[in-house]
């Protein structure tokens, strides 16, 4: 089968399954690399359902690579590392997400890159791995937190070890409405951060977002967001 013959059924079965899991056993038939080729283009497209799907899919298909070949699992996360920045020419769209997913569904891999994805919440300077790697683009931003509150849900011990619960409350003061939010429940996630003052006032944020969870699209608000991030600091 041709690449792009593959390529269109996988982005007709990432537009049409609604279930996770029944989306996994149906993408399961494909090669990984093949498999992995498609999802590449669908992580950066702008419909909402195709996009998440893709970054889902991503994250356990790049995990059944490792297990086979695992250095090719590795130039998989390089080349989405890679597109987060400047001298790569690209966009680095869905980057972050597929990269926290891959995390979420392979420890060894975790435990090699969780230091990398969490350097670009912070500046130029000393750090115990490598600089900082600071996004400023406010849409990569986004993407970024919700990397961050899934690696709170799936590797929180290494999240922490690695200093995330400092890396978070910087965010709960953008101006960008997914990404205060998308902080606040990163840091709910986490269990931890000297934030909870800001997670209070941030109870009267009415601005709405899209929120990806569990195979669902949904729209909340940053009110919302941080009284579930409060009441998780506070259990």
């Amino acid at each position: 089968m041709s690449t792009r013959k593959i390529k269109k059924l996988v982005i007709a079965l990432l537009e049409a399954e609604n279930d996770l899991s029944r989306l996994e056993q149906e993408l399961s038939g494909f090669a990984a690399k093949e498999l992995i080729n498609a999802l590449f283009s669908a992580i950066c497209q702008s419909d909402e359902k195709l996009r998440w799907h893709a970054v889902s899919a991503m994250g356990w298909t790049v995990a059944r690579l490792a297990e086979k070949e695992i250095k090719e699992a590795r130039i998989i996360i390089r080349r989405l590392l890679w597109s987060l920045n400047e001298e790569s020419g690209g966009i680095g769209w869905g980057a972050p997400e597929a990269i926290a997913e891959i995390l979420c569904y392979h420890e060894g891999l975790a435990e090699e890159y969780v230091h990398m994805l969490l350097s670009y919440m912070r500046p130029d300077g000393e750090e115990a791995h490598q600089d900082g790697n600071f996004l400023e683009h406010e849409i990569l931003q986004r993407g970024l937190l919700w990397a961050a509150g899934r690696l709170a849900q799936c590797r929180r011990e290494l999240a922490l070890a690695q200093g995330m619960a400092d890396d978070l409350p910087q965010y709960l003061s953008s101006p960008d409405a997914t990404v205060r939010g998308l902080s606040a429940r990163a840091v709910g996630l986490l269990g931890s951060c000297p934030c909870q003052e800001r997670l209070h006032e941030l109870t009267a944020d009415n601005a709405t977002l899209r929120l990806y969870e569990n195979g669902r699209i949904s729209t909340v608000t940053v009110a919302e967001l941080a009284a579930q991030a409060l009441e998780r600091l506070q259990a």
